[in-house]
């Protein structure tokens, strides 16, 4: 798979990134909140309001087949790996970034 090259825009007061904390447009995430848990996510964006500093990180899937677009504060992102069962474990993208070695 081809990852896409990041891309950072300004619109207005929000500076939106296709790429956070080592993840990119696509790669899978968990969703740290009770409901979340159980569904698909991939990260589509972080988004900062330069004005409030107010940061969210936009996520797109749910149940099969589903494919809304929702937001959540940074720190219930967690990469695709960190579940095991139906539990969330170690840090999340926020604290914890997936730095690559490249």
């Amino acid at each position: 798979m081809v990852r896409r090259k990041a891309v950072a825009v300004n619109l207005g007061n929000l500076q939106r990134s296709t790429s956070w904390a080592g993840v990119r447009e696509g790669d899978p995430v968990i969703v740290n909140a009770d409901k979340e848990k159980r569904l698909k996510w991939v990260f589509v964006a972080h988004v900062q309001n330069k004005v409030t500093n107010e940061e969210w990180i936009e996520v797109r899937g749910g149940r099969p087949g589903e494919q809304k677009l929702r937001s959540f504060r940074c720190e219930l992102i967690f990469p695709g790996t960190a579940k095991k069962g139906s539990r969330v474990t170690g840090l999340s993208l926020r604290d914890a970034p997936q730095l690559s070695l490249e």
